[in-house]
Protein backbone atom coordinates (compact mmCIF):
# COMPACT_ATOMS: atom_id res chain seq x y z
CA UNK A 1 0.00 0.00 0.00
CA UNK A 2 1.46 3.30 -0.48
CA UNK A 3 0.50 6.40 1.35
CA UNK A 4 1.70 9.69 2.61
CA UNK A 5 3.35 8.68 5.72
CA UNK A 6 2.20 11.04 9.25
CA UNK A 7 3.90 14.40 8.85
CA UNK A 8 3.92 16.93 11.97
CA UNK A 9 1.50 19.10 12.02
CA UNK A 10 1.95 22.42 12.22
CA UNK A 11 0.90 23.96 16.00
CA UNK A 12 1.80 28.14 15.04
CA UNK A 13 -0.82 29.86 16.81
CA UNK A 14 -2.73 32.51 14.59
CA UNK A 15 -2.10 35.88 16.18
CA UNK A 16 -5.38 37.94 17.07
CA UNK A 17 -6.50 40.32 13.89
CA UNK A 18 -3.95 42.92 14.16
CA UNK A 19 -2.57 46.03 12.51
CA UNK A 20 0.59 45.66 12.69
CA UNK A 21 2.67 42.53 11.31
CA UNK A 22 4.59 40.36 13.55
CA UNK A 23 8.19 40.76 14.54
CA UNK A 24 9.37 37.61 11.40
CA UNK A 25 7.30 36.06 9.65
CA UNK A 26 7.80 32.45 9.48
CA UNK A 27 9.10 30.92 6.71
CA UNK A 28 7.13 28.52 4.43
CA UNK A 29 7.26 24.68 3.68
CA UNK A 30 9.71 23.85 6.63
CA UNK A 31 8.74 20.25 7.74
CA UNK A 32 6.48 19.42 4.61
CA UNK A 33 6.62 16.01 3.26
CA UNK A 34 5.57 15.36 -0.16
CA UNK A 35 3.20 13.00 -1.09
CA UNK A 36 4.22 9.29 -1.13
CA UNK A 37 7.34 10.36 0.79
CA UNK A 38 9.11 7.11 2.56
CA UNK A 39 9.19 6.68 6.68
CA UNK A 40 13.16 7.21 6.83
CA UNK A 41 12.88 10.76 4.88
CA UNK A 42 9.83 11.73 7.42
CA UNK A 43 11.70 10.44 10.48
CA UNK A 44 14.96 12.83 9.46
CA UNK A 45 12.65 15.52 8.52
CA UNK A 46 11.30 15.60 12.04
CA UNK A 47 14.82 14.48 13.98
CA UNK A 48 16.93 17.63 12.86
CA UNK A 49 13.69 20.02 12.78
CA UNK A 50 13.26 20.17 16.83
CA UNK A 51 16.47 22.22 17.25
CA UNK A 52 17.33 25.03 16.09
CA UNK A 53 21.13 25.69 14.21
CA UNK A 54 22.42 28.88 15.79
CA UNK A 55 24.99 30.83 13.70
CA UNK A 56 28.27 31.52 16.57
CA UNK A 57 27.35 35.52 16.77
CA UNK A 58 23.66 34.48 18.21
CA UNK A 59 25.37 31.50 20.38
CA UNK A 60 27.58 34.20 21.93
CA UNK A 61 24.80 36.76 22.17
CA UNK A 62 22.37 34.29 23.79
CA UNK A 63 25.40 33.21 26.33
CA UNK A 64 25.28 36.54 27.66
CA UNK A 65 21.72 36.64 28.30
CA UNK A 66 21.75 33.65 29.69
CA UNK A 67 24.16 35.05 32.45
CA UNK A 68 21.57 35.36 35.07
CA UNK A 69 22.76 31.66 36.53
CA UNK A 70 26.25 31.80 38.01
CA UNK A 71 28.56 29.25 38.27
CA UNK A 72 27.24 27.51 41.27
CA UNK A 73 23.73 26.52 39.72
CA UNK A 74 21.80 29.62 40.77
CA UNK A 75 19.81 32.53 39.48
CA UNK A 76 19.58 36.09 41.37
CA UNK A 77 15.80 36.52 40.48
CA UNK A 78 12.26 35.38 39.57
CA UNK A 79 13.01 37.40 35.85
CA UNK A 80 16.13 36.00 35.55
CA UNK A 81 15.65 32.75 35.61
CA UNK A 82 12.25 33.16 33.63
CA UNK A 83 14.61 34.40 31.07
CA UNK A 84 16.45 31.43 31.46
CA UNK A 85 13.78 29.33 30.90
CA UNK A 86 12.48 30.98 28.01
CA UNK A 87 16.05 30.59 26.13
CA UNK A 88 16.16 26.97 26.87
CA UNK A 89 12.71 26.42 25.61
CA UNK A 90 13.10 28.93 21.92
CA UNK A 91 15.84 25.91 21.11
CA UNK A 92 12.73 24.05 20.10
CA UNK A 93 11.40 24.82 16.92
CA UNK A 94 7.65 24.18 14.85
CA UNK A 95 8.77 21.57 12.53
CA UNK A 96 6.78 23.66 9.54
CA UNK A 97 7.15 26.98 10.03
CA UNK A 98 10.77 26.59 11.26
CA UNK A 99 9.84 28.81 14.31
CA UNK A 100 11.31 28.74 17.91
CA UNK A 101 7.82 28.01 20.25
CA UNK A 102 8.51 30.89 22.11
CA UNK A 103 8.08 33.20 19.25
CA UNK A 104 5.04 31.22 18.05
CA UNK A 105 3.58 32.20 21.43
CA UNK A 106 3.13 28.47 23.01
CA UNK A 107 4.44 29.44 26.06
CA UNK A 108 1.48 30.26 28.80
CA UNK A 109 1.30 30.56 32.27
CA UNK A 110 5.21 30.96 33.13
CA UNK A 111 6.01 30.28 36.76
CA UNK A 112 9.14 30.20 39.16
CA UNK A 113 8.84 29.21 42.40
CA UNK A 114 10.04 31.52 45.81
CA UNK A 115 13.30 29.02 46.08
CA UNK A 116 14.00 29.74 42.21
CA UNK A 117 13.99 25.80 41.93
CA UNK A 118 11.03 24.91 40.72
CA UNK A 119 9.45 25.41 36.85
CA UNK A 120 5.59 25.33 35.60
CA UNK A 121 4.20 26.47 32.25
CA UNK A 122 1.55 25.71 29.78
CA UNK A 123 1.70 24.94 26.27
CA UNK A 124 -0.90 25.88 24.58
CA UNK A 125 -1.26 24.17 20.53
CA UNK A 126 -4.10 25.61 18.08
CA UNK A 127 -5.60 21.88 18.19
CA UNK A 128 -5.78 18.78 20.39
CA UNK A 129 -5.42 16.96 16.92
CA UNK A 130 -2.17 17.41 16.87
CA UNK A 131 0.13 14.87 16.13
CA UNK A 132 3.11 15.30 17.46
CA UNK A 133 2.67 16.91 21.10
CA UNK A 134 3.92 14.07 23.44
CA UNK A 135 7.15 15.39 21.60
CA UNK A 136 6.84 18.94 21.93
CA UNK A 137 6.08 17.86 26.14
CA UNK A 138 8.85 15.89 25.88
CA UNK A 139 11.45 17.97 24.59
CA UNK A 140 10.08 21.41 26.37
CA UNK A 141 10.91 19.07 29.86
CA UNK A 142 14.14 18.41 28.76
CA UNK A 143 15.26 21.69 28.02
CA UNK A 144 14.01 23.24 31.16
CA UNK A 145 15.49 20.16 33.10
CA UNK A 146 18.74 21.11 31.68
CA UNK A 147 19.15 23.88 33.83
CA UNK A 148 21.31 24.00 36.50
CA UNK A 149 19.57 25.39 38.92
CA UNK A 150 15.92 23.73 37.85
CA UNK A 151 15.00 20.99 40.53
CA UNK A 152 11.52 20.59 38.94
CA UNK A 153 9.78 20.91 36.05
CA UNK A 154 5.99 21.12 35.61
CA UNK A 155 4.33 20.82 31.65
CA UNK A 156 0.66 21.69 30.93
CA UNK A 157 -0.58 20.89 27.34
CA UNK A 158 -3.53 22.79 26.05
CA UNK A 159 -4.83 23.97 22.82
CA UNK A 160 -6.66 27.32 22.09
CA UNK A 161 -10.56 27.62 22.27
CA UNK A 162 -12.36 27.29 19.11
CA UNK A 163 -12.79 29.69 16.97
CA UNK A 164 -12.63 30.96 13.25
CA UNK A 165 -9.94 33.47 11.96
CA UNK A 166 -12.22 35.74 11.39
CA UNK A 167 -15.86 35.40 13.17
CA UNK A 168 -17.37 38.67 12.09
CA UNK A 169 -20.38 38.06 10.04
CA UNK A 170 -20.60 34.51 11.07
CA UNK A 171 -24.27 32.96 11.32
CA UNK A 172 -23.85 32.34 15.21
CA UNK A 173 -23.67 28.70 15.01
CA UNK A 174 -20.57 28.79 12.99
CA UNK A 175 -18.86 31.30 15.15
CA UNK A 176 -17.45 28.56 17.39
CA UNK A 177 -15.43 26.24 14.74
CA UNK A 178 -12.21 26.31 14.18
CA UNK A 179 -11.96 24.69 11.01
CA UNK A 180 -14.38 23.37 8.27
CA UNK A 181 -12.92 20.92 5.45
CA UNK A 182 -14.95 20.05 2.35
CA UNK A 183 -15.08 16.51 1.50
CA UNK A 184 -15.75 16.52 -2.40
CA UNK A 185 -15.78 14.44 -5.99
CA UNK A 186 -18.58 16.17 -7.41
CA UNK A 187 -19.58 12.71 -8.74
CA UNK A 188 -21.31 10.14 -7.19
CA UNK A 189 -20.40 6.47 -6.46
CA UNK A 190 -16.82 6.88 -5.98
CA UNK A 191 -16.71 6.71 -2.11
CA UNK A 192 -16.61 10.17 -0.91
CA UNK A 193 -18.84 9.78 2.27
CA UNK A 194 -17.00 6.81 3.41
CA UNK A 195 -13.55 9.18 3.22
CA UNK A 196 -15.54 11.81 5.13
CA UNK A 197 -17.31 9.90 7.87
CA UNK A 198 -13.81 8.17 8.23
CA UNK A 199 -11.36 11.47 8.14
CA UNK A 200 -14.54 12.65 11.24
CA UNK A 201 -13.69 9.88 13.42
CA UNK A 202 -10.25 9.89 12.89
CA UNK A 203 -9.71 13.44 13.80
CA UNK A 204 -11.56 12.61 16.74
CA UNK A 205 -9.76 9.73 17.84
CA UNK A 206 -6.63 12.07 17.52
CA UNK A 207 -8.18 14.19 20.52
CA UNK A 208 -10.07 16.56 18.11
CA UNK A 209 -13.74 17.61 18.74
CA UNK A 210 -15.52 17.03 15.98
CA UNK A 211 -18.76 17.60 13.87
CA UNK A 212 -20.04 15.87 10.58
CA UNK A 213 -22.80 17.38 8.27
CA UNK A 214 -24.58 15.51 5.41
CA UNK A 215 -24.74 18.10 2.68
CA UNK A 216 -26.78 15.65 0.33
CA UNK A 217 -30.18 16.40 0.88
CA UNK A 218 -31.80 14.24 -2.14
CA UNK A 219 -29.49 10.93 -0.74
CA UNK A 220 -28.47 11.86 2.98
CA UNK A 221 -25.92 8.97 3.46
CA UNK A 222 -24.97 9.56 7.24
CA UNK A 223 -28.22 7.87 8.65
CA UNK A 224 -26.83 4.57 7.18
CA UNK A 225 -22.86 5.10 8.06
CA UNK A 226 -23.44 5.82 12.04
CA UNK A 227 -25.44 4.32 14.49
CA UNK A 228 -26.44 7.23 16.71
CA UNK A 229 -28.98 6.01 19.49
CA UNK A 230 -30.69 9.13 18.83
CA UNK A 231 -31.77 9.27 14.97
CA UNK A 232 -34.04 12.08 14.70
CA UNK A 233 -32.85 15.74 15.23
CA UNK A 234 -34.44 17.95 17.84
CA UNK A 235 -34.59 21.84 18.74
CA UNK A 236 -33.81 23.60 21.48
CA UNK A 237 -37.54 25.33 22.63
CA UNK A 238 -35.82 28.38 23.71
CA UNK A 239 -33.32 29.31 21.09
CA UNK A 240 -34.89 27.37 18.52
CA UNK A 241 -31.39 26.00 16.99
CA UNK A 242 -31.34 22.63 16.38
CA UNK A 243 -29.33 20.02 18.46
CA UNK A 244 -27.27 17.91 16.16
CA UNK A 245 -27.41 13.77 17.39
CA UNK A 246 -24.45 12.45 18.71
CA UNK A 247 -21.94 9.29 17.93
CA UNK A 248 -19.25 8.26 19.83
CA UNK A 249 -18.42 11.96 21.03
CA UNK A 250 -18.89 13.01 16.67
CA UNK A 251 -21.85 15.44 16.62
CA UNK A 252 -23.84 14.67 13.70
CA UNK A 253 -26.43 16.59 11.11
CA UNK A 254 -28.14 15.09 8.30
CA UNK A 255 -31.27 15.41 6.72
CA UNK A 256 -31.75 12.06 6.96
CA UNK A 257 -32.35 12.59 10.59
CA UNK A 258 -34.84 15.43 10.27
CA UNK A 259 -37.50 12.76 10.09
CA UNK A 260 -38.23 13.36 6.10
CA UNK A 261 -36.06 10.68 4.59
CA UNK A 262 -35.09 12.33 0.94
CA UNK A 263 -36.22 14.88 -0.80
CA UNK A 264 -37.99 15.42 -2.96
CA UNK A 265 -37.36 19.35 -3.81
CA UNK A 266 -36.30 22.14 -6.54
CA UNK A 267 -32.65 24.05 -6.25
CA UNK A 268 -33.76 26.82 -4.48
CA UNK A 269 -35.46 24.98 -1.92
CA UNK A 270 -32.65 22.58 -1.64
CA UNK A 271 -30.04 25.62 -1.03
CA UNK A 272 -32.70 26.91 1.83
CA UNK A 273 -32.54 23.89 3.61
CA UNK A 274 -28.81 22.90 3.54
CA UNK A 275 -28.18 26.62 5.04
CA UNK A 276 -31.36 26.47 7.61
CA UNK A 277 -29.19 23.24 9.01
CA UNK A 278 -25.84 24.12 8.86
CA UNK A 279 -26.35 27.58 10.44
CA UNK A 280 -29.18 26.95 12.80
CA UNK A 281 -26.98 24.10 14.46
CA UNK A 282 -25.84 24.76 18.05
CA UNK A 283 -22.58 23.23 17.07
CA UNK A 284 -20.83 24.06 20.16
CA UNK A 285 -17.01 24.44 19.85
CA UNK A 286 -15.75 22.35 16.97
CA UNK A 287 -11.95 22.03 16.10
CA UNK A 288 -13.04 20.44 12.65
CA UNK A 289 -16.35 20.48 10.99
CA UNK A 290 -16.14 17.99 8.21
CA UNK A 291 -18.86 18.57 5.31
CA UNK A 292 -20.12 15.82 3.24
CA UNK A 293 -20.34 17.54 -0.15
CA UNK A 294 -23.36 16.14 -2.79
CA UNK A 295 -22.30 15.22 -6.26
CA UNK A 296 -21.80 18.14 -8.99
CA UNK A 297 -20.75 21.78 -8.99
CA UNK A 298 -24.53 23.87 -8.46
CA UNK A 299 -26.54 25.82 -6.21
CA UNK A 300 -25.71 24.14 -3.38
CA UNK A 301 -21.86 24.08 -4.03
CA UNK A 302 -21.88 27.58 -4.01
CA UNK A 303 -24.43 28.26 -1.36
CA UNK A 304 -22.16 25.96 1.04
CA UNK A 305 -19.01 28.15 0.13
CA UNK A 306 -21.06 31.34 0.43
CA UNK A 307 -22.27 30.88 4.01
CA UNK A 308 -19.44 28.53 5.71
CA UNK A 309 -15.51 29.80 5.15
CA UNK A 310 -14.56 27.02 3.98
CA UNK A 311 -10.69 26.55 5.35
CA UNK A 312 -9.75 23.41 2.60
CA UNK A 313 -10.88 20.66 0.59
CA UNK A 314 -10.03 16.78 0.25
CA UNK A 315 -11.23 15.25 -2.85
CA UNK A 316 -12.03 12.03 -3.62
CA UNK A 317 -11.74 10.23 -6.67
CA UNK A 318 -11.31 6.60 -8.18
CA UNK A 319 -9.00 5.30 -10.91
CA UNK A 320 -11.20 5.84 -14.19
CA UNK A 321 -11.00 8.57 -16.47
CA UNK A 322 -14.68 9.63 -16.16
CA UNK A 323 -13.80 10.29 -12.52
CA UNK A 324 -11.16 12.66 -14.11
CA UNK A 325 -12.69 14.36 -15.66
CA UNK A 326 -15.79 15.62 -13.04
CA UNK A 327 -13.35 15.82 -10.04
CA UNK A 328 -11.10 18.12 -12.33
CA UNK A 329 -14.77 20.37 -12.51
CA UNK A 330 -14.86 20.53 -8.70
CA UNK A 331 -11.06 21.21 -8.18
CA UNK A 332 -11.44 24.20 -10.43
CA UNK A 333 -14.74 25.51 -8.77
CA UNK A 334 -12.52 25.03 -5.57
CA UNK A 335 -10.21 27.63 -6.87
CA UNK A 336 -12.37 30.52 -8.17
CA UNK A 337 -13.87 29.98 -4.51
CA UNK A 338 -10.12 30.66 -3.04
CA UNK A 339 -10.99 27.25 -0.93
CA UNK A 340 -7.28 25.41 -0.70
CA UNK A 341 -7.17 21.75 -2.10
CA UNK A 342 -4.91 20.22 0.68
CA UNK A 343 -5.27 16.13 -0.10
CA UNK A 344 -6.74 13.58 -3.05
CA UNK A 345 -8.23 10.34 -1.62
CA UNK A 346 -8.04 7.73 -4.28
CA UNK A 347 -10.64 5.58 -3.60
CA UNK A 348 -10.79 1.76 -5.03
CA UNK A 349 -7.32 1.45 -6.23
CA UNK A 350 -6.08 -1.49 -6.30
CA UNK A 351 -6.15 -5.22 -4.22
CA UNK A 352 -3.97 -8.07 -3.19
CA UNK A 353 -4.40 -11.62 -3.97
CA UNK A 354 -1.93 -14.48 -4.51
CA UNK A 355 0.83 -11.97 -3.09
CA UNK A 356 0.04 -9.72 -6.16
CA UNK A 357 -1.18 -5.93 -6.37
CA UNK A 358 -3.93 -5.82 -8.85
CA UNK A 359 -5.62 -2.57 -10.58
CA UNK A 360 -8.16 -3.40 -11.92
CA UNK A 361 -9.79 -0.01 -12.62
CA UNK A 362 -5.91 1.02 -14.14
CA UNK A 363 -3.82 3.84 -12.49
CA UNK A 364 -3.15 7.21 -12.58
CA UNK A 365 -6.53 9.27 -12.07
CA UNK A 366 -5.53 10.32 -8.56
CA UNK A 367 -1.53 11.17 -9.34
CA UNK A 368 -2.85 13.01 -12.48
CA UNK A 369 -4.97 15.29 -10.22
CA UNK A 370 -2.32 16.39 -8.25
CA UNK A 371 0.27 17.42 -10.78
CA UNK A 372 -2.23 18.70 -13.49
CA UNK A 373 -3.43 20.78 -10.42
CA UNK A 374 -0.82 21.06 -7.56
CA UNK A 375 -2.48 19.25 -5.25
CA UNK A 376 0.28 18.48 -2.37
CA UNK A 377 -0.54 15.05 -0.89
CA UNK A 378 -2.11 11.74 -2.41
CA UNK A 379 -3.46 8.59 -0.08
CA UNK A 380 -4.96 5.88 -1.97
CA UNK A 381 -7.31 3.16 -0.53
CA UNK A 382 -7.93 -0.73 -1.48
CA UNK A 383 -10.87 -2.51 -2.47
CA UNK A 384 -11.80 -4.13 0.85
CA UNK A 385 -14.79 -5.68 1.47
CA UNK A 386 -14.83 -4.50 5.26
CA UNK A 387 -14.38 -0.92 4.20
CA UNK A 388 -17.16 -1.30 2.07
CA UNK A 389 -19.52 -3.54 4.64
CA UNK A 390 -18.55 -1.21 7.72
CA UNK A 391 -20.94 1.41 5.74
CA UNK A 392 -23.51 -0.24 5.58
CA UNK A 393 -23.26 -1.37 9.26
CA UNK A 394 -23.17 1.83 10.65
CA UNK A 395 -19.85 1.33 12.19
CA UNK A 396 -17.03 3.25 10.44
CA UNK A 397 -14.07 1.20 9.39
CA UNK A 398 -11.63 3.81 11.72
CA UNK A 399 -13.85 2.58 14.67
CA UNK A 400 -14.16 -1.08 14.26
CA UNK A 401 -10.54 -1.84 13.01
CA UNK A 402 -8.44 0.60 14.64
CA UNK A 403 -4.99 -0.69 13.98
CA UNK A 404 -5.73 -2.08 10.40
CA UNK A 405 -4.09 -0.74 6.88
CA UNK A 406 -7.36 1.31 5.82
CA UNK A 407 -7.32 3.04 9.49
CA UNK A 408 -3.53 3.92 9.16
CA UNK A 409 -4.06 5.58 5.82
CA UNK A 410 -6.83 7.52 7.12
CA UNK A 411 -4.37 8.56 10.43
CA UNK A 412 -1.92 10.01 7.74
CA UNK A 413 -4.45 11.50 6.01
CA UNK A 414 -6.08 13.38 9.30
CA UNK A 415 -2.19 14.53 10.42
CA UNK A 416 -2.13 15.89 6.57
CA UNK A 417 -6.01 18.02 7.61
CA UNK A 418 -4.29 18.83 10.69
CA UNK A 419 -0.94 20.16 9.48
CA UNK A 420 -2.38 22.06 6.15
CA UNK A 421 -5.22 23.74 8.02
CA UNK A 422 -2.76 25.17 10.59
CA UNK A 423 -0.60 26.23 7.76
CA UNK A 424 -3.48 28.18 6.11
CA UNK A 425 -4.88 29.70 9.20
CA UNK A 426 -1.40 31.09 9.36
CA UNK A 427 -1.18 32.46 6.56
CA UNK A 428 -4.23 33.88 6.09
CA UNK A 429 -4.05 35.52 9.77
CA UNK A 430 -0.37 37.32 8.45
CA UNK A 431 -1.45 37.40 5.10
CA UNK A 432 -2.18 41.55 5.13
CA UNK A 433 -1.03 43.66 7.94
CA UNK A 434 -0.01 47.24 8.94
CA UNK A 435 3.45 48.33 9.70
CA UNK A 436 3.37 52.05 11.28
CA UNK A 437 6.98 52.02 11.36
CA UNK A 438 7.08 52.26 7.29
CA UNK A 439 3.37 53.73 7.06
CA UNK A 440 3.04 50.74 4.71
CA UNK A 441 0.34 47.84 4.17
CA UNK A 442 2.09 44.59 4.07
CA UNK A 443 0.92 42.19 1.75
CA UNK A 444 2.30 38.04 1.30
CA UNK A 445 -0.92 36.36 -0.55
CA UNK A 446 -1.42 32.71 1.32
CA UNK A 447 0.80 30.34 -1.30
CA UNK A 448 2.90 32.83 -2.61
CA UNK A 449 6.38 33.63 -1.47
CA UNK A 450 6.29 37.58 -2.35
CA UNK A 451 6.19 40.06 -0.46
CA UNK A 452 5.08 43.59 -1.09
CA UNK A 453 4.18 46.95 0.43
CA UNK A 454 1.67 49.49 -0.73
CA UNK A 455 0.50 52.50 0.21
CA UNK A 456 -2.60 53.12 2.75
CA UNK A 457 -4.31 55.81 0.65
CA UNK A 458 -3.37 53.92 -2.73
CA UNK A 459 -5.49 51.06 -1.16
CA UNK A 460 -8.66 53.64 -0.02
CA UNK A 461 -8.71 54.79 -3.09
CA UNK A 462 -9.00 51.85 -4.85
CA UNK A 463 -12.64 50.74 -2.89
CA UNK A 464 -14.76 48.94 -5.53
CA UNK A 465 -17.35 48.66 -3.52
CA UNK A 466 -20.83 50.70 -4.30
CA UNK A 467 -20.13 53.21 -1.46
CA UNK A 468 -17.14 54.11 -3.77
CA UNK A 469 -17.98 53.68 -7.19
CA UNK A 470 -21.69 54.03 -9.14
CA UNK A 471 -22.68 50.87 -9.74
CA UNK A 472 -24.42 51.87 -12.80
CA UNK A 473 -22.48 54.35 -14.80
CA UNK A 474 -19.27 52.85 -13.13
CA UNK A 475 -18.61 56.94 -11.67
CA UNK A 476 -16.32 57.15 -9.28
CA UNK A 477 -18.01 58.62 -6.03
CA UNK A 478 -14.63 58.78 -3.99
CA UNK A 479 -12.92 61.36 -5.54
CA UNK A 480 -8.73 61.83 -5.35
CA UNK A 481 -8.59 64.46 -2.84
CA UNK A 482 -11.46 63.04 -0.52
CA UNK A 483 -8.70 60.63 0.82
CA UNK A 484 -6.27 61.92 2.85
CA UNK A 485 -2.52 61.21 1.81
CA UNK A 486 -1.28 60.21 5.79
CA UNK A 487 -4.38 58.04 6.18
CA UNK A 488 -4.20 54.75 8.63
CA UNK A 489 -6.05 51.99 8.85
CA UNK A 490 -7.25 51.31 12.03
CA UNK A 491 -8.22 47.26 11.99
CA UNK A 492 -7.29 44.46 9.06
CA UNK A 493 -8.57 41.46 9.63
CA UNK A 494 -9.32 38.52 7.69
CA UNK A 495 -12.13 37.34 5.35
CA UNK A 496 -11.90 33.77 4.80
CA UNK A 497 -9.51 32.21 2.06
CA UNK A 498 -9.80 35.08 -0.39
CA UNK A 499 -9.48 39.12 1.36
CA UNK A 500 -9.28 41.08 4.50
CA UNK A 501 -11.63 43.44 5.79
CA UNK A 502 -9.80 47.09 6.58
CA UNK A 503 -11.70 49.25 9.19
CA UNK A 504 -10.46 53.21 8.29
CA UNK A 505 -10.63 56.34 11.07
CA UNK A 506 -13.80 57.41 8.37
CA UNK A 507 -15.68 54.06 9.64
CA UNK A 508 -15.33 52.63 6.21
CA UNK A 509 -15.02 48.88 6.14
CA UNK A 510 -13.74 48.36 3.09
CA UNK A 511 -13.08 44.55 1.71
CA UNK A 512 -9.98 44.27 -0.18
CA UNK A 513 -9.99 40.93 -1.68
CA UNK A 514 -5.72 39.63 -2.14
CA UNK A 515 -6.34 39.22 -6.45
CA UNK A 516 -7.09 43.12 -6.39
CA UNK A 517 -4.35 44.21 -3.80
CA UNK A 518 -1.75 42.57 -6.21
CA UNK A 519 -3.03 44.99 -9.21
CA UNK A 520 -2.19 47.85 -7.38
CA UNK A 521 1.09 50.14 -7.34
CA UNK A 522 3.48 48.63 -5.08
CA UNK A 523 5.57 50.88 -3.26
CA UNK A 524 9.30 50.37 -3.44
CA UNK A 525 13.03 51.29 -1.87
CA UNK A 526 10.69 52.19 1.09
CA UNK A 527 13.31 53.95 3.94
CA UNK A 528 13.20 51.84 7.40
CA UNK A 529 12.33 53.51 10.62
CA UNK A 530 14.74 53.94 13.58
CA UNK A 531 12.57 52.06 15.73
CA UNK A 532 11.19 48.50 14.51
CA UNK A 533 7.26 47.86 14.36
CA UNK A 534 6.01 46.44 17.83
CA UNK A 535 2.22 44.44 16.82
CA UNK A 536 -0.69 45.96 18.77
CA UNK A 537 -3.99 43.97 19.24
Amino acid sequence: MQTLHAAPASFLAPPAPHVLPPAAPAPRGAGILSAKAPAPAAATARTHAWFRSTPRSNRRRRCGRAASSDAGGTVASVDDAKRDVLIALSQIIDPDFGTDIVSCGFVKDLEISDALEEVSFRLELTTPACPIKDEFEKKANEVVAALPWVKKVSVTMSAQPAQPVYAGGLPEGLQKISNIIAVSSCKGGVGKSTVAVNLAFTLAGMGARVGIFDADVFGPSLPTMVSPENRLLVTNPESGSILPTEYLGVKMVSFGFAGQGRAIMRGPMVSGVINQLLTTTDWGELDYLVIDMPPGTGDIHLTLCQVAPLTAAVIVTTPQKLAFIDVAKGVRMFSKLKVPCVAVVENMCYFDADGKRYYPFGQGSGAQVVQQFGIPHLFDLPIRSTLSASGDTGIPEVVADPQGDVAKTFQNLGACVVQQCAKIRQQVSTAVSYDRSIRAIRVKVPDSDEEFLLHPATVRRNDRSAQSVDEWTGEQKVQYGDIPEDIEPEEIKPVGNYAVSITWPDGFSQIAPYDQLEMLERLVDVPRAATPAVASS
